[in-house]
């Protein structure tokens, strides 16, 4: 049975799962209500996009699209189950996708709340470690940093090479890179690439590039190794000549690739080392893209507040890049 460390901290709950000493999950879920897959509401229609396809649905204090669109005039209510969380794409965040189901509408709000974080875990069978309080940070000490660095750059490397994994609209691509023997590189990248969509929990559209091969005997022995270890359900094409195998996995919620890469995630971190630190006020020092997002936060940073036992300030720092940010006492 894998150990799940899970930590709640201010804003976000993040967890890593550990089989022994190896990280084969890596999770963030951030608490700012986000609608959760599982999820039942009571939504009012604001918008029709499409009449009978496609509408918009006030969720509490965000939103969700509806597809198909049943009849129901703009402002009515419907009885909706969320399928998707909403994803932090760049230029182009999607909102949670809803589907129409039955029972009563009369009354906005949500029904039933969709398994957060933790119960996922627990419903994985994965035996759950809280974490919390001062001392030892047991969730960095077992590879959190290095986690969050590997899906930020988007660089995994394996023995005999680099994966570079790259979400995109369409799809999540993930490219490979090695010297040697062609068909060794892609067997040892096909393990690889297996891991690395389970630890990252990659969902939806995955296009993987392989070197070309030539012979339908070594691509299909890597089309057997993905078989063995991608994590299910899943379907996939064959591996092509040019070595190309795209890779389809039932899309829930976004990836913890797309996690770190979403605004407001440095701001989430910058808190978490603030809570850890000494107690007593601190000034959170970082680029003016962070600091805008924190201040628009003032709920956050009084629960920082109330954590350290201080009052809690914000200095931009135009010359800081992203990774720079710090914790001023």
């Amino acid at each position: 049975m894998a150990e799940a460390l899970v930590e709640r901290g201010i804003g976000a709950t993040r967890a890593l799962v550990l089989d022994g000493d190896r990280v084969v999950g890596a999770h963030v879920e951030r608490g700012d209500g986000s609608a959760l897959p599982g999820a039942i509401h009571v939504a009012r229609l604001t918008r029709i996009l499409q009449p009978g396809r496609r509408g918009i649905m006030q969720l509490g204090d965000g939103e969700g699209l509806i597809e198909p669109l049943p009849y129901c005039p703009e402002g009515g209510l419907l009885r909706v189950e969320v399928v998707r969380g909403a994803i932090h794409e760049a230029g182009r965040p999607r909102l949670a996708k809803l589907r129409n189901v039955e029972g009563d509408s009369a009354a906005a709000g949500m029904v039933r709340a969709g398994p957060d974080l933790v119960a996922r875990l627990k419903a994985a069978g994965h035996r759950v470690t809280l974490l919390g309080g001062p001392g030892e940070d047991r969730l960095e000490a077992a590879g959190w940093g290095e986690q969050v660095d590997a899906a930020q750059t988007g660089h995994v490397a394996f023995d005999g090479g680099l994966l570079t994994i790259s979400p995109t609209p369409a799809m999540t691509v993930i490219d490979i890179d090695g010297p040697g023997d062609l068909a060794a590189l892609a067997e040892a990248a096909a393990l690889a690439v297996a891991a690395a969509i389970g630890r990252f929990d990659i969902q939806g559209s995955i296009g993987v590039d392989f070197p070309s091969l030539e012979g339908k005997v070594v691509r299909t022995r890597l089309g057997e190794l993905l078989d063995a270890h991608l994590p299910a359900p899943f379907e996939r094409t064959a591996v092509n000549g040019f070595g190309f195998v795209q890779i389809v996995r039932p899309r829930l919620r976004e990836s913890f690739v797309e996690a770190v890469r979403a605004p407001g995630f440095a701001g989430l971190e910058l808190l978490r080392r603030a809570a850890r630190g000494a107690p007593g006020g601190c000034t959170l020092v970082a680029p003016p893209a962070i600091i805008a997002w924190l201040a628009a936060r003032p709920a956050l940073l009084a629960e920082l507040g109330r954590a350290t036992g201080g009052e809690v300030r914000l200095r931009a720092d135009a010359a800081l890049p992203i990774s720079g940010a710090y914790v001023e006492p």
